[in-house]
């Protein structure tokens, strides 16, 4: 995906190269189908300009027809509409998609679920972007500065890996000045890599900070990782105070080797209750939040790991709980420089289920 959206922005600069790549670009959709992208970016989008569209471009690589049954939306605010008759071998299909764009200012990430002939399991395709109700400068676009580079958020989060696994994507950036930009990275983390492209960035232009993870195969959990954005050969605090840039992501258990009957043979937790509510208290209280689970699988389960996201807290020691049995641990939260008002944390568990191997637990209450 992030292959594709690079070479869709070098049509314009290098067309001639381009042309020789085009094919590397294309999906697999099982072993007869080809898109040319499963992610359309409309990046910064005015309302007040109406509907943007895309379309998706399917090809028959098989020998026998194929069908496009059904594309489902995520919700009514994106119209789909796509070639209805049998695509013939070598011939091409199109999925168009019409997002309303009328509600906003926030981001929008839209899922379409297409179902072909002869392909097992649906295909997801998505349309995202920023609708914002007035033209922004850069600076309002990309509202947090390294010096001269403005990117939208310091802190990115990247989702779900498995042990060993590796996962791409990008992020916009933007040169704020009126001269071209070189942007290089220190002290980043192991497992990270972090690159922008083009690279000087153009005067007042974007480009892409891409970054690649290769999860750990020995740490479990939620991971952090950083880099230090070099300006033109100096560093900068950004202007919210943050002095690098931060990639989260989790890191679970691969279960793709097992088969659906030996998934289902093995440990799952069944938990009392997914919440802990304590209530009203005072700031600076330690909140003890107690969770139970019976294991209803047929093999032993374990936590490897738990992650909170608040600053101060602990946990007691979890044991294994064998075929049947229930155990309970404790989340000890200090609520100490909390803001008053409602709390909810988020207590994650990364476990050796095949079929739960990230857990989501609550804690939920009122400081005074």
């Amino acid at each position: 995906m992030l292959r594709t959206l690079k070479m869709k922005r070098h049509i314009i600069l290098v067309l001639l190269s381009l042309i020789s790549l085009a094919g590397s670009a294309q999906e697999k959709i099982g072993s007869n189908l080809e898109i040319d992208k499963n992610i359309h970016d409309f990046g910064d989008v005015l309302i007040e300009n109406g509907p943007v569209s895309c379309t998706f471009t399917v090809k028959n690589i098989g020998q026998a027809p194929a069908v496009i049954y059904n594309v489902v939306s995520s919700c009514g605010c994106t119209d789909v509409k796509w070639t209805r008759e049998p695509l013939r071998p070598g011939a091409e299909g199109k999925i168009s998609v019409t997002y309303s764009n009328d509600e906003g200012p926030y981001p929008f990430d839209k899922s379409l679920t297409v179902y072909f002939s002869d392909v097992k399991k649906p295909y997801i395709l998505k349309v995202r972007g920023i609708a914002h109700e007035k033209q922004k400068s850069l600076e309002e676009l990309y509202g947090v500065h390294f010096g001269s580079l403005g990117i939208k958020e310091t802190y990115i989060k990247c989702g779900n890996l498995e042990q060993g696994g590796m996962r791409s994507d990008f992020v916009n950036v933007a040169n704020l000045s009126d001269r071209p930009l070189k942007v290089d990275f220190k002290d980043v983390s192991e497992h990270l890599t972090v690159n922008v492209t083009p690279n000087p960035i153009p005067a007042r232009a974007t480009a892409e900070l891409e970054f690649t993870i290769k999860a750990s195969r020995d740490k479990w959990g939620r991971n952090d990782y950083w880099a230090v954005p070099v300006i033109d050969g100096d560093t900068h605090s950004a202007n919210n105070g943050d002095k690098r840039l931060g990639f989260w992501a989790f890191t679970k258990e691969d279960f793709k080797g097992l088969s659906e009957e030996e998934k289902s043979k093995g440990p799952r937790p069944q938990f009392e209750s997914s919440t802990w509510t304590f209530g009203k208290i005072k700031g600076g209280e330690t909140v003890h939040a107690t969770f139970e689970f019976t294991n209803k699988g047929s093999k032993p389960f374990c936590i490897y790991k738990v992650d909170v996201n608040a600053c101060k807290w602990s946990h007691s020691t979890i044991p294994v709980a064998e075929p049947g049995e229930t155990v309970g641990f404790r989340v000890h939260l200090d609520t100490t420089g909390m803001p008053k008002g409602e709390v909810l944390a988020i207590v994650n568990l990364t476990t050796n289920s095949p079929l739960r191997p990230i857990v989501n637990l609550f804690i939920t209450g009122w400081i005074e």
